[in-house]
């Protein structure tokens, strides 16, 4: 059963950097002020009350979770404790910077029931860092998520390809080293140039270029299928549609509000190029879950290949897994994999 995450914004508390593409307050949406123990429970009771049977979480989302007061962290965990003593609550999640992790720290939180820490990773080049303003070195990523293995909670990576000074294949080797490291999740957030930012002053200078949209899909769907191909499971490609992201906040850089599923029927598609000859009718068969990044957006993948003459069909079929397609032709029917079939190279980014 698919657990619900109550969500709490904490937008930049605690951080004690301003990194050159960030704006948390912006991109959550929130003013980010620290939720009292009345306005926690609150909201718990109110997501309770429309999630049916199903298991709860807390997430505290944005800021630097670790690097606020240890009066501040458990005030907003201590009101956790009876909800999770009753099985109210499954777990609680939280976010920080890779800097500001340690094996003690760790251990308290796990005992006041976290349960997953995400690390704002972004990159595994220090040249990278240094030019973003991150204020830390790679080796200190890898640190925190060994530290965090070490004690049995589950370590989420956030990474962002197209930071200043960043190339593709300086992404993917982060992505890499972070599989390597035994990151459980991975979330991709390619950079955005956001108003008010150091970037974006940047950008208006013309001294740092962003990812386009294209390119940006390009790389992502090659950071995707490489983590799909090491089972690691990317939980969001792209920084989330709502009231503080659109197109007059965000300026510049590989931003869509459907990012994951341009991301997902980019691979579908590339599969279909590769296996599936022009001037014919096919019928393609996909689990129901990949419908969508099958046909694409508004159609967007059945109206590419007409114009490759190919007339494709697209049929629901609950046998064939999420990551493969069955193309039946002229009495042949073959199955692909987006993870095995299709062989990507950087430079084609």
């Amino acid at each position: 059963m698919k657990t619900v995450t109550v969500p709490f914004f904490i937008s930049h508390q605690g951080c004690p950097h301003t990194c050159v593409f960030c704006d948390q307050r912006r991109i959550s949406g929130a003013d980010g002020e620290i939720p009292s123990a009345g306005e926690i429970l609150s909201k718990i009771d109110v997501w309770r009350s429309k999630s049916g049977a199903r298991p709860l979480d807390v997430a505290f989302f944005g800021g630097t979770f670790t690097a606020l007061s240890h009066n501040i962290q458990a005030e907003l965990l201590q009101p956790l404790q009876p909800l999770l003593a009753r099985g109210t609550l499954r777990s609680v999640r939280i976010s920080t910077r890779p800097d500001y992790i340690d094996e003690k720290h760790v251990a308290w939180l796990t005992e006041m029931g976290v349960g997953t820490i995400e690390l704002g990773v972004q990159s595994l080049d220090d040249e990278v860092l240094a030019a973003s303003g991150r204020g830390h070195l790679a080796v200190d990523s890898l640190e925190a998520i060994q530290c965090i293995k070490k004690v049995g909670v589950k370590v989420g990576a956030q990474i962002m390809p197209g930071l200043p000074g960043d190339s593709p294949l300086t992404s993917l080797e982060s992505l890499d080293k972070v599989i390597s490291a035994g990151a459980d999740f991975i979330r991709i957030y390619p950079t955005v140039v956001l108003k008010g930012t150091e970037l974006a002053q940047r950008y208006v200078k013309s001294v740092f270029s962003p990812l386009t949209l294209e390119r940006g899909i390009n790389l992502c769907k090659i950071l995707l299928q490489r983590a799909m191909r090491a089972g690691i499971p990317v939980i969001r490609i792209g920084l989330q549609a709502d009231e503080g992201l659109s197109s007059e906040t965000v300026i510049a850089g590989c931003w869509h509000p459907a990012l994951g599923q341009l991301v997902r029927s980019q691979l579908y598609a590339d599969l279909i190029d590769r296996f599936v000859a022009p001037e014919q009718s096919v019928t393609v068969y996909c689990n129901p879950a990949r419908h969508s990044d099958v046909v694409g957006i508004k159609q967007s993948n059945i109206l590419k290949q007409a114009e490759r003459g190919v007339r494709m069909h697209v049929v629901h079929d609950s046998s064939i897994v999420k990551e493969e397609i069955k193309v039946t032709n002229e009495g042949s029917s073959t199955k692909y994999s987006i993870i095995n079939d299709i062989n990507y190279s950087i430079s084609e980014v």
